[in-house]
């Protein structure tokens, strides 16, 4: 009779041997989801291709020394040609975050890039239904490149990353 040993638990190779992970999620959720049709029932009725705006933007509310609310915010309004509206839709999807044992200067990149990357497919989703379900096709963003994100919100904050002290932190 043989036995076999089960596999060891994944690890992440980001992590040194014997550390916690850099990065733990602890939930995300739905804040704020908004979605307006003002023209219906004749913006449904119109098959004219629509112009569409998309904003997306990241930002941080601290809670303890190493615990983060992750808030990714998406915009999308679509227009006719002749500039009135077709929808108008907001979504602020959240996720709480810790983050292990790290240097200072990794606290930007874990929270405006790699927790973003984890909520957006979720957040996609929800856009995407929300979209079908009111009636139109459904909209499916693109991936956002939120490296380039992060280095746009560091210019306009003077290299200082919104939402995180830039003094030592402390232990909770």
């Amino acid at each position: 009779m043989s036995t076999t040993t089960p596999p060891p638990p994944p690890t992440n190779p980001a992590a040194p041997q014997g550390q916690a992970t850099p990065l733990t999620v602890h939930g995300q959720y739905i804040k704020d989801l908004s979605f307006e049709n003002p023209r219906a029932p004749q913006s449904l009725i119109e098959q004219k291709q629509p112009q569409l705006t998309l904003n997306v933007n990241v930002s941080t509310r601290q809670f303890e020394a190493r615990t983060f609310e992750v808030t990714l915010s998406i915009e999308a309004t679509a227009q006719t040609t002749e500039k009135e509206p077709l929808f108008v839709l907001e979504l602020v999807y959240a996720g709480t975050v810790s983050l292990g044992e790290v240097p200072q200067e990794a606290y930007g990149p874990l929270l405006f890039i790699e927790t973003p990357r984890l909520l957006f497919p979720f957040a996609r989703a929800i856009v995407a239904n929300a979209t079908r379900e009111a009636g139109f096709p459904p909209l499916n963003i693109a991936p956002v490149d939120f490296v380039a994100l992060y280095r746009q919100q560091l210019e306009a904050s003077g290299g200082q990353i919104p939402g995180v002290p830039s003094g030592p932190v402390g232990h909770a």
